[in-house]
This record gives structure tokens, C-alpha cells and sequence, in this order.
């Protein structure tokens, strides 16, 4: 099973990325961003909860975050994999993970982390709530937040990562095309190990 973390603060094209890596590799896509968006286009009472923190900028919770993902392995047991985007977040969430992962016998065979300049976060996702409409991408201040607690506290998942050998940085300021190819020789490479 070839489990994918993609990491990247908001805007560094971790859903165009994953979508490309979906298709090659035949895996499963869990993005606890779009699960929660679509909790809180139905009003469920997640989606509620997580509206409230989201249109402040923050993250869900972790627990909230560990019952998403538990879900969607519960609902994909019969797969090649997974790639997960916008999971885990914290240190907890990632220390959490192998023993969820491990109990589908699972366990992440690289963190991919997407490298990008903030000016050009910044910018990607003003544009983007242009042609998605997506609250939290419409104001520069709470965009800027959003960095923040990237930089602050999903920073450390990195570090966590790279002290267990399985963490790649790729720059994902390039074009589509280029950044998606090293990202395929990066996910060949540790599927290998």
C-alpha cells in the first residue's frame, strides 16, 4: 500500500498536485479540507463546529480531524493507497497517524512538502477565491492567519518527518509540469525503501 502525505501551507497547489499523483498512481484522494467544506455546505453538525473555526482562520480540531480520516480508511479498505492533503496538521496528528494507518497495514511512505513563497501564496489564493468563491481564501488578513499558523504550528509535522527519514521538500513555485514530475521520481523513489 503507498500512502502519500502532501504537505504544503494553504495555496502551495496541493490540490492540483494531488489530483495529478490520483490519477498515475491509482490512489485513494482524502483532503480533510474538501470533507469539511462539504460538511459545512450540508450544515452537519461538524460542518457547523468547523465553520466557526474556519472563518476565524484556524484549524479544526484534532480530534475532529482523526475522526475524518478514520472514516475515510473505514470507507476505502480495498485500495493502492492514499494521499493524504491537509493531514496531519499538528505534531499529535502525526504521531497519531502510523497507528491508525497501521490498522489498515498502512503506514506513510513519504511526506512530500511543497515549498512555495508567501507573496505567491498570498496571491494564488486571492485568485482562487475568484473562481471558487471560498470564504477563507477572500481576505488577505485572514489568508496571512492562515500562513501563520502554518509557519507556527504544521511546520513541526515537517520536522517530525524529517527525523524519521521520510520527508521530501520540493519547491512549488515552478510550473505544474515540472514540480508534478519530481514529485512522481520523489514517490518512486521512497516507494522503493
Amino acid at each position: 500500500m503507498l500512502n502519500i502525505v502532501l504537505f504544503g501551507p494553504p495555496g502551495a497547489g496541493k490540490g492540483t498536485q494531488s489530483q495529478k499523483i490520483i490519477n498515475k498512481f491509482n490512489l485513494v484522494h482524502i483532503s480533510t479540507g474538501d470533507i469539511l467544506r462539504k460538511a459545512i455546505s450540508e450544515k452537519t453538525p461538524m460542518g457547523i463546529e468547523a465553520q466557526k473555526l474556519i472563518d476565524d482562520g484556524n484549524y479544526v480540531t484534532d480530534e475532529m480531524a482523526i475522526a475524518i480520516i478514520k472514516e475515510e480508511l473505514d470507507r476505502h479498505k480495498n485500495t493502492n493507497g492514499f494521499i493524504f492533503d491537509g493531514f496531519p496538521r499538528t505534531k499529535y496528528q502525526a504521531e497519531t497517524f502510523p497507528k491508525l494507518l497501521s490498522e489498515y497495514g498502512g503506514d506513510v511512505n513519504v511526506m512530500i512538502s511543497l515549498e512555495v513563497e508567501e507573496k505567491n501564496l498570498i496571491n494564488r489564493l486571492i485568485n482562487r477565491a475568484k473562481d471558487s468563491g471560498r470564504p477563507d481564501d477572500r481576505k488577505e488578513e485572514i489568508i496571512q492567519k492562515r500562513i501563520g499558523i502554518y509557519n507556527d504550528r504544521t511546520v513541526l509535522v515537517s520536522d517530525y518527518y524529517k527525523t524519521l527519514g521520510k520527508h521530501q521538500s520540493i519547491n512549488g513555485d515552478g510550473e505544474i509540469d515540472v514540480i508534478f514530475e519530481e514529485i512522481c521520481e520523489t514517490i518512486e523513489r521512497f516507494n522503493k525503501i
